[in-house]
């Protein structure tokens, strides 16, 4: 497959051959397992504090005449701890035991719980080149609720120089993506309860920027709303398809695509593990 190259002020420059990890076919089912072994490594563990639930005294005597006891009062002998007392009266209220207000819980969660999943090397390529090819198509990019009129984006190396966000809007607006960048500009008030936790505002997912080493692109461009940059090298199956949707809106540039052949990413080789 060929796409054009296009200059920093929107203009057609010259035609490149995209590499071969463009060529495979699009696999829904592969992209989804790369993006779950991605999102699973990332999940922080959790579990209940050590003793939780356990951390009051609830012994209780069943004996007659003993201070605290519960001889007579006609209750189970669930263990109970002292709520409240009145001379030698004692309100007892259930504790310790799992089931009762204030106990401890018969299966908590557990810190020491992995959740990480693991992938086949050859099956995360794949997947990631699958990933790769649904950016390259117009009908599955725009299904994903992208505004954009033409495919692939490869923009010249000059991109990644610039140092103020003014001017990679423009370069943007010159790609026509103006309309793209209006969508994600957009918040939206969460639904539910996460409003009251520190997750009030959805933002939508823009464009992925994909450049050939560390840049001050990377610096110019973080404040766009939606918008991520990513070396070549640390590109993942989540990166490219958020929440295993293929079809994110992907420009690469220039000395990016050198990379995939000189490098050799994500392909299958004998011998060598790579990224």
């Amino acid at each position: 497959m060929k796409a054009d190259v296009y200059g920093v002020d929107g203009k057609k420059i010259k035609a490149v051959q995209l590499p071969k990890q463009f060529d495979e076919p699009v696999r829904e089912d592969l992209i989804k397992r790369a993006v779950l072994v991605v999102q699973a490594s990332k999940r922080q563990r959790y579990g209940a504090k050590k003793g939780a639930g356990m951390r009051q005294s609830a012994t209780m005597s069943r004996r007659r005449r003993k201070y605290r006891g519960s001889y007579g009062r006609g209750i189970s002998r669930v263990p109970r701890k002292v709520l409240t007392k009145r001379g030698t009266q004692f309100y007892f209220i259930g504790a310790v035991a799992p089931g009762t207000v204030g106990g401890r819980k018969a299966h908590p969660p557990k810190a020491e719980k992995i959740w990480e999943k693991k992938i086949n090397i050859k099956e995360r390529r794949k997947g990631i080149r699958s990933a790769l090819n649904a950016t390259t198509n117009l009908e599955i990019v725009k299904l994903r609720g992208h505004k954009v009129e033409f495919l692939p984006l490869v923009v010249e190396s000059k991109f990644e120089k610039l140092e103020s966000t003014k001017e990679v809007k423009k370069v943007l607006v010159s790609l026509g993506l103006d309309k793209e960048l209006e969508r994600v500009g957009k918040k939206k008030i969460r639904a539910g309860k996460g409003k009251s936790r520190g997750r009030k505002y959805k933002t939508k997912k823009g464009p992925l920027i994909v450049t050939s080493k560390e840049c001050e692109l990377s610096k110019s461009a973080r404040n766009i709303s939606g918008l991520d940059v990513c070396k070549v090298n640390n590109l993942n199956a989540e990166l490219l398809a958020p929440g295993a949707v293929p079809g994110r809106l992907t420009i690469y540039t220039e000395d990016s695509l050198k990379v995939f052949d000189d490098k050799s990413l994500f392909l299958e080789s004998k011998g060598v593990i790579k990224k």
